[in-house]
């Protein structure tokens, strides 16, 4: 059971939606945001990053209050609108080489807790901690989580229907995108959305852990307030086949005092290796790895691929058969000394969406000894993770698509 709720939307007005709406804020270059901040009046980064264009450093608390206020002139200049009641979304995000669809709804915050919203990724409390402040003091939220449910042909045989309907919005964005959205709001189409996810036994976080994390925290913290805004948090809803999951490639910065010939001596006792020159090669199935080092690409193959991931029954064969934390347990750790993925500073990331040639850059430049190109997971290995209760590694997956900020907002 998997309860889902319309609710009041606060959005841009029709005639600005392409103005106001903007990509998330750690998108955007230093440079960015300041050239957006003052040639777009209308933008989002106005609220999220209220006139501090030359990020003076102020306190936390006296920011999320600049939030708040500029939310406020915002929707006192009419640049935001209130929905008059609740309603659900359908959205279309047009990519260059993919089209998303979900539905942004409220789920709920009793679901989260009680695993029927299901979690593959580990917080940081002090992440947490500080969104939930944000959310507090700021009173709405605008980054619904991304969260996926199995691919259902009644919900994907209505959601076609409701498209032939007159959208509420329909954009492209500077970085050619094109954007839908349809709004949902009649008594009869909300009550069969609803009973339809009510008989889904799960949903799964697939992008959002913090903000989720974030909302339960909140609601446990408000719960003498009588807010039922609090007891749900806002997510876009996406059939698992239509998620795209990237890999995060690996870049570390030195060979832990071995020589060349020594690491690659080393990565022989678990990996076939073959040289590709300066072929881009990146790998074409699990258990395969992509590595640059000294000017030259390699492909490793994995020797004791064993199982398919169908197949997998116990934690330890979901674990141990993951390929990011193959790439850990007999090359990062071992043979690196990279042991914290997530604070050691000889270790960085690059998302697999980017092109391989960037990793080449970084090492070709110097900064960087060596990169590792993996291959990416699929959502039945996620889902595996989530279902017995384990966690991957960081930086194991880079998930789209991402939400525009500002082109809808939760309030608290």
């Amino acid at each position: 059971m998997s309860k889902i709720i319309p609710f009041k939307a606060v959005r841009p007005a029709p005639d600005k939606v392409g103005l106001v709406s903007c990509r998330n804020y750690d998108d955007y270059s230093a440079a960015e945001v300041v050239a957006w901040l003052n040639f777009n009046p209308y933008s989002f980064l106005h609220v999220i990053n209220p006139a501090f264009a030359n990020v003076r450093k102020i306190s936390l608390d006296k920011r999320f209050k600049g939030v708040a206020l500029k939310y406020q002139d915002f929707k006192r200049e009419k640049i935001l609108i209130q929905e008059e009641s609740p309603a659900y979304y359908i959205y279309d995000i047009q990519a260059k080489n993919q089209k998303f669809t979900g539905i942004i709804a409220g789920t709920s915050v009793e679901d989260y807790q009680k695993n029927t919203i299901k979690k593959h990724e580990d917080t940081l409390q002090y992440r947490v901690e500080l969104f939930k402040d944000y959310m507090q003091q700021t009173g709405f939220n605008t980054e619904p989580v991304l969260v996926t449910y199995p691919d259902n042909e009644a919900i994907s045989d209505w959601i076609l229907l409701k498209k032939q309907n007159e959208p509420l919005y329909d954009f492209s964005t500077t970085n050619k995108e094109k954007h839908t959205l349809w709004k949902i709001e009649s008594e009869g189409d909300i009550n069969w959305l609803t009973s339809h996810f009510d008989a889904m036994p799960n949903l799964y976080i697939a992008d959002g852990h913090h903000r989720s994390a974030s909302a339960e925290l909140l609601h446990e913290d408000q719960k003498h307030v009588k807010n039922n805004n609090l007891n749900y948090f806002m997510s876009f809803l996406i059939p698992e086949s239509n998620v795209k999951i990237y890999e995060f490639n690996r870049i570390i910065r030195d060979l832990n005092g071995n020589t060349k010939d020594g690491f690659l001596d080393k990565l022989a006792i678990h990996f076939i290796i073959k040289i590709k020159g300066q072929e881009l090669w990146k790998p074409e199935d699990k258990f395969e790895f992509g590595m640059y080092l000294d000017g030259d690409f390699y492909a490793l193959f994995y020797k004791n691929k064993t199982y398919i991931q169908d197949q997998y029954k116990t934690q330890h064969e979901i674990l141990d058969n993951l390929d990011a934390q193959i790439l850990y347990d007999k090359v990062l750790l071992p043979i690196l000394g990279i042991e914290d993925l997530r604070n050691d500073e000889r270790i960085d990331y690059i998302s697999g969406k980017q092109s391989i040639t960037s990793i080449k850059m970084v090492v070709d430049e110097g900064e960087f000894a060596v990169g590792f190109i993996l291959y990416p997971s699929n959502i039945n290995e996620i889902k595996a993770f989530a279902d017995n209760d384990l966690i991957m590694p960081p930086k194991s997956t880079y998930i789209e698509p991402k939400f525009r900020s500002g082109l809808l907002v939760y309030e608290l």
